[in-house]
């Protein structure tokens, strides 16, 4: 059966560490982007990495930071993949020696086919709804069923919810899906109840995916 990865994005707190992990996904993403409300510090991130068992996988966000801090920030989390939500240029995203997914604002006017040129060496694109230049984590949704065919693994991302991430899935058939605002209480704050629901429809969605 077809199997859609699944990425919370935007965790703080242990508690929902488990509840994510007791779901079943497959990422955990950090935002170390100091003007997110999400906002967490390298060390913290750290000490909550420690609680994902193996397979479960870090990612740490970042946007338009310098060379150094993302360096120092690497240094602590030990991340396993690196996502970069900004106006980074390729080789820089590159020259951390670590996998990593570059985001694609998808409001405005964005060519899929040269970003995903100018990223070649990224392990996938990311696609967001928000603008180019803001913050993801708006619950932004974008044109699901408009975009061109690319050789890169597409996660879909920006305003999913248990109840639309199906139809996102059954559009656009993406590699993974990357959820934030979808789950939470408020900023930061994840709904045990709401994660649960997201990866059953995900689930759902890949069922009748591997139907004939």
């Amino acid at each position: 059966m077809l199997r859609t990865r699944i990425k919370f994005c935007g965790l703080r707190r242990a508690v929902d560490i488990a509840s994510a992990v007791d779901c079943g996904v497959d990422a955990i993403g950090f935002v170390l982007v100091p003007a997110s409300p999400r906002f967490i510090r390298a060390e913290d991130a750290a000490t909550l990495r420690t609680r994902l068992p193996p397979f479960v996988s870090a990612v740490a966000l970042f946007k338009d930071q310098d060379a150094a801090s993302v360096q120092d920030a690497i240094d602590t989390l030990r991340p396993d993949l690196l996502q970069f939500h900004g106006g980074e240029p390729a080789g820089f995203c590159a020259s951390f020696g670590l996998p990593y997914l570059k985001s694609v604002a998808m409001r405005g006017k964005v060519s899929l086919k040269a970003e995903a040129r100018r990223h070649a060496g990224a392990a996938g694109l990311l696609l967001d709804g928000h603008a180019p230049g803001e913050m993801g984590g708006q619950g932004e949704t974008f044109d699901w069923a408009a975009l061109p065919a690319v050789n890169k693994p597409l996660i879909l991302a920006g305003g999913l919810t248990p109840r639309n991430v199906a139809k996102g899935i059954a559009l656009m058939q993406p590699y993974g899906v990357d959820v934030s605002s979808g789950i939470e209480s408020r900023p930061g704050v994840k709904n045990a109840t709401a994660m649960r629901d997201f990866v059953a429809a995900v689930r759902r969605a890949d069922a009748r995916r591997a139907k004939p």
